[in-house]
């Protein structure tokens, strides 16, 4: 006969899938999703800074889609750059420098604004299979993977369609970047970090608690 009594691994099931199940409401997800496609707007009104080596400005904004990821899962994280981005389809200049509408995909540009979107996905994705409890090292190294080298990936890829450049004039072109998307990573990380333990449950559970949540 089972107890009457919670076990502690039920307590710590249910505290950390709990509050998600509270959040996790069609009107509170669109609220998040509306809320981080504001944040990636509002980095955009810090100013943007080009080098001689890169048709690419130097934004903040990439910060908002790595934070997206980490924070809200694949499917919010990314719905969230999805709409930031037909916001800017639509032409409003919510891009660093006042930037907006269909024209700015078909400028040099076009890969990082690509990756925006899928960036997030994928991050969220990564953070999702690692599960609760969000932690630094494997937060850091997804971030990075995924907020650096797929987003130069997309940015390189979309340069060289565009301004017909060779591939190691597309990789010099990321070059400027690296210092400031390595600041931003982990910046991202310590946030998703913080924003987890103040709000537990955000992430599937591993290990044995993830087991017992998913059988309970």
């Amino acid at each position: 006969m089972p107890s009457a009594h919670p076990t502690r691994s039920d307590q710590s099931a249910r505290a950390a899938s709990g509050p998600a199940d509270r959040r996790r409401t069609p009107g509170r997800d669109i609220a998040v999703i509306a809320v981080f496609a504001g944040i990636t707007a509002a980095l955009g009104f810090l100013p943007a800074f080009y080098t001689p080596i890169s048709p690419s400005p130097i934004t903040a904004q990439s910060f908002g889609t790595i934070l997206a990821g980490a924070i809200l899962g694949a499917r919010r994280g990314g719905l969230s750059q999805l709409l930031f981005m037909a916001l800017v389809a639509l032409g409003l200049p919510l891009l660093a420098g006042g930037r907006g509408g269909v024209g700015v995909f078909a400028s040099a540009t076009v890969g990082f604004l690509v990756a925006y979107v899928v960036v997030p996905f994928l991050i969220g994705w990564a953070t999702e299979r690692v599960g609760a409890p969000y932690r630094f090292v494997p937060g850091l190294l997804i971030n990075a993977a995924f907020g650096i080298v797929v987003m130069y990936l997309f940015g390189a890829v979309g340069m060289m369609a565009v301004m017909h450049l060779s591939v190691p004039a597309a990789a010099l072109a990321v070059t400027p970047f690296i210092i400031g998307d390595s600041i931003k990573v982990v910046l991202a990380t310590a946030t998703a970090v913080a924003v987890h333990k103040s709000y537990p449950g955000l992430l599937p559970l591993r290990g044995r608690l993830g087991r017992d949540a998913a059988s309970a």
